[in-house]
């Protein structure tokens, strides 16, 4: 199985990586530059979900891979939360046949100041909690939630999540009308 993450950032592809180790007898994980074109800061549900499944196609179209898998994070608004949004990371695996699946990671909150400086000032979330914290690059190390959760969750298990959860369909093709095997992990796959 060879597998395209539409992302260099260590963090993500590393996640994929330790998921798809799990599933597949031999895997072959590469990240790659998906362009710049995508939004760097989504906001809202649908943005989220369609960098998600951008950065998953384009993964897989870049050169001969079985899956792409896109990983997007993004705030996404929730009226009864604190600061009006919660934080999803979103995570799409595309392959040759054209199937999407999706999944998502736990949510949390952001401080309020975070997420004013974010939709006021257009800043990034992660420019922002450098700012905060002095940890530089945080996004490619603990994220946001290894901080915030005082380092209880950190960013790689919080993206393993999303990734697992993307491909449950994959695990179950029958129970979700996928068909076919591609992108399936072999019977006798080690359990997550």
């Amino acid at each position: 199985m060879r597998v395209a993450v539409g992302s260099t950032n260590p963090v993500k592809v590393r996640a994929v990586r330790n998921v798809m180790r799990e599933l597949f007898r031999e895997v072959k994980v590469r990240g790659v530059d998906v362009g710049p074109e995508l939004p760097p800061q989504p906001i809202g549900r649908t943005s989220v979900i369609r960098g998600a499944i951008t950065r998953a196609k384009r993964a897989l179209a870049s050169g001969d891979f079985d899956l792409g898998v896109g990983i997007e994070a993004g705030l996404e608004r929730v009226a009864q939360a604190r600061s009006g949004y919660v934080d999803v990371q979103w995570c799409a695996v595309a392959d040759r046949r054209g199937r999407v699946t999706l999944g998502h990671g736990a949510g949390f909150e952001y401080p309020r100041a975070v997420v004013e400086a974010v939709l006021k000032e257009g800043l990034e979330v992660g420019r922002v909690m450098e700012e905060l914290t002095g940890i530089k690059r945080i996004g490619r190390r603990m994220g946001a939630i290894g901080y915030l959760s005082k380092g209880r969750l950190d960013r790689l298990r919080l993206t393993e999540q999303a990734v697992l959860m993307a491909m449950l369909p994959r695990l179950n093709p029958e129970l979700y009308e996928l068909g076919g095997t591609e992108g399936r992990p072999p019977e006798s796959f080690s359990a997550v």
